[in-house]
């Protein structure tokens, strides 16, 4: 006798969730979405929520945005893309493991760089100056979900997601801290973790393959512990993770938090600390750098004094404030795009951010 198909997945969704970890959120402890729905008959609300980040406008965008080098040439460096997807690996690497919801951290890991400007966190630096109200790309990233995707009605995606991509940045120095995370449910300080180890092993192929550095130039101490290949950093950090967090997959524990070793912890400070001494600043401080963040500035002002060039649905969700509904545009611009705008002001930027990256 054949079964009903939609009572086999649910039958597997249960089984599923019998066997989490009690300090997982399960989709019976979502607080879930501001608008209620319909349940779908072979997919979880968090599964849903993950199908609807993947297939926004602003997920695909990131494939041409950058990570840390600007407007990059070269096939192999990291784009906001390759870099979202391997946060989202990492995550659901590492939630498995704990036996954590590997659904809702595979949906905030996919939608917590939405809100990113072209050319990086240059771009994000200077929108921040520009808007009266400062400008984060977490904060951006909730926006588009909740306002401007479906042309201002948003994605109305569960509470979770939503508050695990509002909280995945990290401050610079020791971002290890239970105290920062102490009200944070498990499956978000994952992303958060995760979105580390990804960029700063990702970024030091980049930084290399750039000629900013050289591997060797990196401290001994952390290449002795972290390993000198890619994959064995990354399989250094994560498993390091997992096994230092094992306490969050069973009941017997007092305030689980997802951390590492104290040793890990000193060597991913110093390695972090080498990046933005050696690396980010440098980048920032370059000469793409600043005709990029030129660049943003420019549209911007011509913007503002042509607020007809603001796409009309950007103006309604933002009431008619050009200096908002001008920001949310420039946000989603690729680097591509933003280049081919400023061509109608000064030719000779763009060819400055392409400089060098060959």
């Amino acid at each position: 006798m054949n079964k009903d198909p939609k009572n086999i997945f649910s039958e597997y969704q249960k089984n599923i969730e019998s066997l989490l970890s009690p300090w997982a959120i399960s989709t019976k402890k979502s607080k879930g979405r501001l608008i209620s729905e319909t349940t779908d008959d072979y997919r979880n609300p968090f599964q849903i929520d993950r199908d609807r980040i993947i297939h926004t406008k602003a997920f695909r965008r990131l494939k041409h945005k950058s990570q840390v080098f600007i407007a990059p040439l070269g096939d192999h460096y990291v784009t906001r893309l390759t870099h979202t997807i391997e946060v989202s690996q990492i995550s659901r690497t590492i939630s498995r493991a704990l036996k954590l919801n590997e659904d809702l951290t595979e949906a905030i890991a996919l939608g917590h760089d939405l809100g990113h400007s072209p050319f990086g966190h240059v771009g994000e630096s200077a929108l921040d100056k520009i808007s009266k109200d400062g400008f984060h790309h977490s904060r951006q990233s909730v926006r588009i979900i909740e306002k401007l995707e479906k042309n201002g009605k948003g994605l109305n995606l569960n509470q979770e997601v939503i508050e695990g991509i509002k909280r995945h940045s990290k401050p610079q120095g020791k971002f290890l801290n239970k105290e920062l995370v102490r009200d944070l449910f498990l499956e978000a300080q994952i992303v958060r973790i995760s979105d580390m180890i990804a960029y700063i092993t990702s970024d030091i192929n980049d930084a290399v393959r750039a000629n900013v550095i050289e591997l060797n130039s990196i401290p001994k101490d952390i290449l002795d512990f972290l390993g000198n290949k890619h994959s064995e950093r990354v399989n250094t950090l994560v498993s390091n993770v997992i096994e230092n967090s094992v306490d969050c997959s069973y009941e017997n524990s007092n305030e689980p938090w997802i951390r590492m070793s104290e040793d890990l912890i000193d060597i991913v400070t110093e390695l972090r600390n080498f990046m933005f001494k050696n690396v980010y600043l440098p980048v920032s401080d370059s000469k793409p750098a600043k005709s990029a963040m030129k660049i943003v500035d420019l549209i911007f002002d011509y913007l503002m004094t042509n607020p007809d060039k603001v796409p009309e649905y950007l103006l309604n969700i933002c009431d008619g404030n050009v200096e908002k509904a001008s920001v949310d545009y420039i946000t989603g611009m690729t680097d591509d795009f933003a280049l081919r705008f400023s061509e109608k002001f000064d030719k000779a930027l763009a060819l400055d951010v392409f400089e060098g990256r060959l």
